[in-house]
């Protein structure tokens, strides 16, 4: 027997439908480009995203698509969010922190019809679009006066006057909620890139999910500040989630430094912001010397990486902004847990409560998850074991875009390749990337652990652990460390801080000062590169 209900597909051109006509008086702030502050509403929003998916009509696109962006978080970013996919095309958000040659093979690898990108990505533009091959139309996300007199880029077009003088009525099309509606490729630090193709249904059902009161705990209420980039697994939602929710949207646009960022939050009363570490970092950077405080800043979710200890304390003792630790990937739209507190915690002390928060945190629900052993057998929740991490669901990747890589399923589920544990209660704590943990004397050593008591001395600005071929232990880890400015620490002091904080067999053999740790195109720590740059480095015996 079938249920008696409506049936109606999910489509993402219903979020920003439902915005308009329930918080169509919702604020979108966004710092441009032009280095001025552009401000609107949801209503502003819907009229010009359907402007955009009259334009992709001009342009003579097909159904599937894919139109691509250059763009930093702000209005037009939001715009195309709503016009490309709404109107059946597929956006496709590259991240322009890749390397040219990434860059134009994965234009090409998707096919990509159409690029609009901000101004200040036009010498990659510039650098890049005589090798993408399927790309027909250009068009610079800008007023007419400021597209640039020779550009080089035939045809190049400016975002305003390509959708300003369309029509802002349009009749979204209804069609199977199973249809492509975005893709982003993996960063590809080893061989070429693959695409994750998300459908409106795992969109939606992703949107709702981030917004749970146990999760991101989004509403009409907030005022929200991504940080985390549109151009990276849809800034982690939030553009969806903010329209289903009707929450006030504040983009930072190219300005992400910490002064920016402080002032953007006070300026606009941002009461929830989400970024990954490095962003954090420099922001408290900022605002310690200056004696600053947050007037209305509350909650702050992390992910991208392991969030250090000294940053949850910092946010939470320093400025009282509850810390959300997040997980997530590409693969996975990108939301896997998220760090919120049960009812039975709630009597914890502040220390056993800080215990639970550092873990990445719970499934949400939409999310199933389980460790396994070399052999892929399941491995008890006991906090303790370590196994391979894996996961299943309904906005978690089948496969990827043309089959790259063949079939990544181990028995239905997907093999983040993360080393992690999970306790009775489900908080999973991931441990360590498999390729990253450090077998010492057939223990494992979990590289984050090392790195975050390093980080933890004031001193320290970024560390990176990595395992070094031991004659007899296998491997044995080091620790590199970038300073703070203006502040030193020798080997010998930070070797001793480790003391009392781990076991002494997990304290690394040595201390390696550098200037700088390689960083991924998503912010995170390149140990690749890590490794090859103390290719020649020789273990202290």
């Amino acid at each position: 027997m079938l249920g008696l209900m409506q049936s109606q597909p999910l489509l993402i051109s219903l979020l920003i439908e439902f915005a308009e006509r329930h918080h169509g008086s919702a604020e979108i702030v966004s710092r441009r480009v032009e280095g001025d502050l552009h401000r609107y509403t949801y209503k502003d929003a819907a009229h010009r995203s359907r402007q955009v998916a009259h334009a992709l009509d001009s342009l003579k696109l097909g159904f599937s698509d894919r139109v691509a962006t250059l763009a930093w978080n702000g209005y037009r970013h939001l715009e195309l969010y709503y016009g490309v996919s709404g109107s059946g095309r597929v956006l496709h958000t590259i991240n322009p922190r890749l390397h040219p040659d990434q860059i134009a093979w994965i234009a090409n690898h998707a096919e990509d019809q159409v690029l609009c990108f901000d101004l200040s990505f036009l010498p990659l533009v510039q650098a890049v679009h005589g090798r993408c091959t399927s790309i027909k139309h250009y068009i610079a996300l800008c007023d007419a006066d400021k597209l640039p007199a020779d550009s080089g880029i035939p045809n190049l077009l400016s975002y305003e006057s390509w959708m300003g003088a369309q029509p802002t009525d349009y009749a979204w099309p209804i069609f199977d909620e199973n249809t492509a509606s975005s893709m982003c490729y993996t960063s590809g630090t080893t061989g070429n890139p693959k695409a994750a193709l998300y459908s409106h249904r795992s969109t939606i059902l992703h949107a709702y999910a981030a917004a749970l009161p146990d999760v991101m705990c989004l509403s009409a209420r907030d005022a929200i500040l991504p940080v985390v980039p549109m151009f990276h697994v849809n800034a982690w939602g939030i553009p969806y989630s903010a329209a289903l929710t009707g929450a006030k949207l504040v983009f930072p646009g190219p300005a992400m430094d910490g002064k920016s960022i402080y002032e953007l939050i006070e300026a606009e009363k941002v009461t929830y912001a989400a970024g990954v570490p490095t962003v954090w970092q420099m922001l408290l950077t900022h605002m310690k010397p200056e004696g600053l405080k947050f007037s209305t800043l509350k909650r702050t979710v992390i992910g991208g990486s392991a969030c250090p200890p000294a940053m949850v304390h910092a946010f939470q003792d320093g400025y009282g902004v509850e810390v959300l630790h997040a997980w997530g990937m590409t693969e996975m739209s990108p939301l896997g847990t998220l760090c919120t507190l049960k009812n039975k915690h709630l009597a914890l002390s502040a220390q056993e409560q800080m215990k639970l928060r550092l873990k990445q945190g719970r499934a949400i629900f939409g999310v199933d998850m389980k460790i396994v052993d070399a052999a892929g057998k399941e491995l008890p929740w006991d906090g303790k074991t370590y196994g391979e991490l894996y996961v299943k669901g309904p906005w978690i990747l089948r496969e990827y875009y043309k089959g790259e890589g063949g079939d990544p399923l181990v028995d239905g589920w997907f093999p983040t390749g993360d080393v992690a544990t999970i306790d009775a209660d489900g908080f999973m704590q991931i441990t360590d990337r498999s390729k990253d943990v450090i077998k010492s004397g057939g223990e494992w050593i979990s590289s984050i652990d090392i790195e975050n008591i390093a980080v933890a001395h004031p001193a320290v600005a970024m560390a990176a652990c990595i395992g070094i071929a031991h004659p007899k232990w296998d491997e044995r880890p080091i620790i590199a460390v970038v300073k703070r400015p203006g502040m030193n620490v020798s080997r010998e002091e930070l070797l001793k801080f480790y003391e009392g904080k781990t076991a002494k067999w997990q304290i690394p053999d040595d201390v390696v000062f550098v200037d700088a740790i390689p960083l991924g195109a998503t912010g995170k720590m390149l140990k690749t590169r890590l490794r090859d740059l103390l290719k020649d480095y020789i273990l202290p015996l």
